[in-house]
């Protein structure tokens, strides 16, 4: 399969993004070729993915420094990095589900974000095992490599597909997201937990969820996803409605026609 390259979509400033996500998949489909002999070793493959996580990091890093140097950066393993740029910074996940990488599952992605003047301007998503490139910029749309994308046009609840995450051990919110899933799982055709918040909310951009509800998520893991969200049509809010994601950790994204029907299911 080809593998996508800069200059081929979008703008200058998407081609800088699909670049550097581009980079660091396809680095990552490389250390993911070694997790399954990881998995018999001694040492286990932990510290492996860590690295590898590490490394992405750095690929994209080193990439959109390059291209935009006076951009600021938040990171998930360097944290805030203050640019000269005060209206510009990138927001990265180098591996959106490290832990289906660490047990050998093919589903993970590299998140981009930018946002400009306080607000989400342009994000890509990239699935490296698949070769799919999801990107978008305000105002531009929302795409799949050189594809349009659209959501979903389901308006009913018995009709649509919603993905999740489920709470891990330390998190003590397991009972109220029981009684979300119940709720939701009463009217509607199904519910998945894939382990990428990343490519849950693109799969919403491409129609292949109605939404995506999830709490407990950091900036990195929903930005580039928000802005293809809205670019493909659909609506993001916060659980009350609002625009809060980041700040508030929490997400629903939908096609907009079960935006507000979702939301009252899952508050309960």
């Amino acid at each position: 399969m080809q593998r996508s390259r800069a200059g081929t979509y979008g703008s200058a400033l998407i081609n800088v993004m699909i670049d550097a996500a581009g980079k660091a998949g396809r680095n990552l489909v490389r250390n993911f070729g070694e997790i399954e002999a990881l998995q018999v070793s001694r040492k286990g493959p932990a510290d492996f993915v860590s690295e590898a996580d590490r490394r992405a990091e750095k690929i994209i890093f080193d990439t959109l420094k390059k291209a935009r140097p006076n951009f600021g950066f938040v990171m998930e393993e360097r944290g805030i990095i203050r640019g000269a740029d005060i209206s510009n910074r990138w927001i990265v996940d180098p591996l959106d589900g490290t832990l289906n990488f660490l047990h050998g599952l093919p589903h993970f992605a590299v998140s981009i974000a930018l946002e400009r003047d306080g607000g989400l301007y342009a994000g890509v998503v990239y699935e490296p095992i698949s070769d799919q490139m999801f990107w978008a910029e305000k105002g531009r749309g929302a795409h799949l490599n050189s594809t349009r994308l659209r959501v979903s046009s389901r308006c009913s609840m018995d009709e649509a597909i919603f993905a999740t995450g489920i709470p891990f051990i330390g998190r003590e919110d397991h009972e109220v997201f029981l009684a979300e899933l119940k709720r939701v799982m009463a009217v509607s055709a199904g519910v998945r937990r894939f382990g990428s918040a990343a490519l849950d909310l693109a799969y919403v951009a491409a129609g292949r969820f109605e939404g995506f509800w999830e709490k407990g998520l950091n900036s990195w893991d929903v930005a580039a996803g928000i802005v293809l969200v809205r670019e493909a049509g659909g609506m993001v809010s916060d659980f009350s409605g609002r625009g809060r994601m980041i700040e508030n950790s929490e997400v629903i994204a939908t096609n907009s026609e079960i935006h507000n029907e979702l939301r009252s299911f899952i508050k309960g």
